[in-house]
């Protein structure tokens, strides 16, 4: 591919570096669509968007419960092949209407370990068409680590994804995929294990001993991967009254499991269910899985636990990938296929950046793609009424299926948008976020927003004519520079602006128009 080195964007690197979703590799990773056929649910995800950090153009699910007896009969269930089958002739109809000419399909440990698992298979390629492939053990933990790293690139840590009638360990180390182990641990098996409670706190301690031993020491990030855990994840939330239902890097820590644990036992699981709004289904799996969850916590002491949304169709996704692709960061590509889709003159974000920058003049490679991010979206939700496009930023930004950003990032880039829009933050519905970040985050995020506030008044087709911020801090002093062609901008809408600046960096302005 030839590289034109008059086009600005071009002679970015790095973090800069040319939107992968102008890359022609990348394009065919445009619109993909998996099929996930687990021991308890039967899925259908189609990825859009920016081939780095696709966004869910579709997503259904079916809570079939394949493996539902399968101890006891060896057997699938039934009534769960029936409702399967149904399920994929659905999505197979689906994906022929979205122009998806076939969609990846994998089945995990209740087909694999089904006697009549093949015959299944047979019978969903007869009827639809679809082409089920089996995984074992070792590859379903490979492709949720995966997952995990589409979500984390570079991350490190023991990946732990439960299904319904398997459980699955993985080791990442530098973005890496390196020992895998599974297990017998799904809840839809553990209900079936004999001599009751006993007998399974003997059959989960004697499994995790044999996957602690094959692992070996894992004490660093523990990622949780799964529909039991995000139950359990929602619960968390629920008993600590946590503002932000995003479970996507959603933190826990070991004591806080504990006393989730106990909260679960001491309350009615259907009145739980439908505050938490988790399934039927799901919330059944829920006092079995926490059982082998505080078992994982005792063996590994990990150093903290994060929850990933991003599991083995996502690691699907991910493998189609090429390793360019791979090593980007997902929130940037994200933020700039949405800069390159919605905002009125997209890649003014770039230049927006470089204005604000002399406001951040230490700030590390973290911060600056946190600045980096929120420039790139800081016109998307133009559309939206003038009265709630704060809000709406806000929102966007919080609730939005981006990877590589923590809550409190979310919060923070959220809050500088907010600011875009609107001078104060107090007298919002989303007072009660605020806190997930320090003081002197909130008031950086009140600094960037400002910044892009003014900034864009000065929107000029030449970006170069934007003009420069320099900020002495000491002096307490705030100049701006503006060259000729610019100058006719400082209007008094954009002088308001700049004073507002001015305010909240506690500085005196100095403007200066011409050469």
């Amino acid at each position: 591919m030839t590289t034109d080195l008059t086009d600005p964007v071009a002679q970015e690197s790095g973090l800069f570096s040319r939107p992968i979703f102008e890359d022609p590799e990348a394009r065919a990773l445009s619109r993909v669509g998996v099929v996930d056929v687990g021991s308890n649910s039967v899925r259908l995800v189609v990825f859009d968007g920016a081939a780095r950090s696709p966004a869910y153009f579709y997503n259904e699910k079916i809570m079939c419960a394949l493996g539902a007896g399968l101890a006891q009969t060896g057997r699938l269930n039934p009534e769960g092949r029936k409702r399967a089958l149904a399920a994929i002739a659905r999505f197979q109809r689906l994906a022929e209407g979205m122009r998806l000419y076939g969609v990846t399909a994998v089945a995990t440990a209740a087909v694999r370990e089904a006697i009549d698992g093949p015959e299944f298979c047979e019978e969903v390629r007869r009827e639809t068409g679809v082409h089920i492939h089996i995984i074992d053990g070792r590859e379903e933990a490979r492709l949720s680590a995966q997952g995990v790293l589409l979500g984390w690139p570079g991350a490190y840590g023991l990946v732990c994804d439960i299904g319904g009638s398997s459980m699955e360990l993985a080791e990442i180390i530098d973005g890496e995929v390196g020992r895998r182990v599974t297990s017998s641990l799904g809840p839809l098996k553990l209900r079936d294990v004999k001599g009751g409670k006993k007998g399974r706190r003997t059959f989960i301690n004697d499994t995790l001993d044999r996957l602690r031993d094959e692992m070996g020491q894992q004490k660093n990030r523990l990622f949780l991967v799964g529909g039991s855990w995000r139950a359990i994840a929602r619960i968390d939330m629920h008993r600590r009254g946590y503002p932000l239902h995003v479970l996507h890097e959603y933190r826990m820590s070991a004591s806080a499991i504990q006393k989730t644990a106990n909260y679960i036992k001491d309350h009615d699981l259907e009145d739980l269910r439908q505050k938490c709004g988790i399934s039927s289904s799901r919330m059944d799996l829920v006092p079995l899985a926490i059982e082998v969850l505080k078992g994982v916590l005792r063996r590994f002491q990990p150093r903290d636990i994060a929850v990933s949304s991003y599991g083995i169709r996502e690691g699907m996704l991910y493998e189609q990938m090429p390793d360019h692709v791979r090593r980007r960061d997902p929130l940037i590509e994200a933020c700039r296929f949405s800069e390159a889709k919605d905002a009125r003159m997209p890649g003014f974000g770039r230049s927006l950046y470089k204005f604000i920058l002399p406001l951040f003049k230490t700030a590390k490679y973290e911060k600056q793609r946190l600045l980096k991010a929120a420039c790139l979206l800081h016109d998307v939700s133009w559309r939206a009424h003038p009265d709630y496009r704060a809000e709406t930023c806000f929102d966007t930004t919080t609730q939005a299926n981006l990877g590589g950003l923590r809550h409190s990032e979310r919060v923070f880039i959220g809050l500088a948008l907010l600011h875009r829009y609107r001078n104060r933050r107090e007298g919002t519905r989303f007072e009660n976020l605020y806190g997930l970040i320090d003081d002197k985050a909130q008031k950086d995020a009140e600094v960037l927003g400002k910044a892009m506030r003014f900034g864009a008044m000065l929107w000029m087709q030449n970006r170069e004519d934007m003009g420069e911020l320099y900020w002495r801090p000491k002096k307490r002093e705030l100049h701006l520079k503006l060259p000729p062609a610019t100058g006719a901008l400082y209007g008094e809408v954009a002088e308001a602006r700049f004073h507002s600046l001015c305010r909240a960096l506690d500085a005196d302005p100095v403007v200066k128009i011409g050469k």
